[in-house]
């Protein structure tokens, strides 16, 4: 599994040919790469998080889910983590702090779909497999943050080296924002990270490593909330915040809010599939949008009887592929195989 998190492909080739583009990398994205590779498909993976797992990883990475055959009891991360042990072989690359825009078909049949960071991609089959849409940034409420957004306020991290060299400020209390205050802490000039209260969401060794550099002296730490922004033309300067002792301004250049997540349809609805109230039909066959080579998979898709289980996200995926083959090797007939007896399958997973 390749990652790649940067914008424009600095060599100015044009766009990444690919047999298939995945869009999102939840569960059920993840697995459609395995699925996928087993009939001898390469996918890339979009996702506008910063890391894969979707959901289950971002909004609740340790809380316990019951229902994954063979699995009594695995928590999100756990199961993120065992998807991507279980796809290694076949070596998808990761895009992830991106989200996809624009999507279009062009003369030899194949789409050209353009993401929030200039990068293209020419693809075979697309697999929409977003839950239920992509997610979003909770914006602060602060006013005249529109201004300074995508200059000096940022909702993701998409260049490490964007941020070398600034007076940092990280806004928030979970994984997302302490993992960025370790991995910047020694690029920036100076890093605060400031939450509303001396307590974390994240990962417990993560806190830990955090209160090391504060006594270190290596980054602040404060406890309150942010108030307002100072700057003019985009450029921030500095910050009004509140503690428990009042209202005091922290200079800093940039700001890495981090206020959660919300869920939308966003781009996905201008791309002429089929909607039903925000969500997208399939033919259950296949898995199948109203348009051929567009396939939606997980949360995003509705049928007769549709359960929104992450098991029946991984089925979706199996059928899916089958279908993906005929479109990326039309010549070529596909031959069922099970991964218990088939030397071939065997052979790509490298148990072999």
């Amino acid at each position: 599994m390749e990652h790649e998190t940067t914008g424009d492909d600095p060599s100015g080739a044009g766009p990444v040919e690919t047999d298939a583009v995945i869009i999102g990398a939840g569960p059920v994205g993840l697995f459609a790469v395995f699925e996928l590779g087993l009939v001898d498909i390469k996918a890339h993976v979009v996702d506008i998080l910063d890391k894969p797992g979707g959901q289950c990883a971002e909004l609740y990475p340790d809380k316990p889910i019951y229902d994954i055959p063979g699995l009594p009891i695995v928590t999100g991360h756990e199961l993120t983590e065992r998807l991507i042990e279980q796809i290694r072989p076949f070596g998808a690359t990761f895009h992830l702090g991106e989200r996809v825009d624009a999507l279009e078909r062009t003369a030899d049949g194949r789409f050209l779909l353009t993401t929030d960071a200039g990068k293209s991609f020419l693809a075979r089959v697309v697999v929409i497999a977003a839950g239920g849409g992509s997610f979003t940034p909770k914006r602060p409420p602060l006013e005249g943050i529109e201004g300074f957004e995508g200059k000096s306020v940022f909702y993701a991290v998409r260049r490490m080296q964007d941020f070398s060299g600034t007076d940092l400020l990280i806004v928030g209390g979970g994984d997302s924002a302490l993992d960025w205050t370790l991995n910047l802490q020694p690029l920036a000039r100076s890093v605060t990270l400031l939450h509303r209260r001396d307590e974390f969401r994240g990962a417990p060794h993560s806190v830990e490593r955090m209160r090391a550099l504060v006594v270190e002296g290596a980054i602040q730490l404060v406890i309150g909330q942010v108030m307002a922004l100072h700057g003019e033309g985009g450029r921030l300067e500095a910050v009004t915040i509140r503690t428990k002792e009042g209202e005091k301004r922290l200079a800093c250049n940039r700001m890495l809010p981090f206020f959660g997540l919300t869920m939308k349809l966003g781009p996905i609805a201008d791309w002429g599939i089929d909607l039903a109230e925000n969500l997208v039909p399939v033919d259950t066959a296949t898995f199948e949008t109203s348009e051929k080579g567009i396939f939606a998979i997980g949360d995003i898709n509705t049928y007769p009887g549709k359960l929104k289980l992450i098991l029946s996200g991984f089925h979706e995926a199996a059928l899916m592929a089958q279908q993906a083959h005929k479109y990326v090797y039309p010549d070529r007939k596909l031959m069922f195989q099970y991964t218990t007896s088939s030397s071939s399958l065997q052979k790509k997973l490298g148990v072999r």
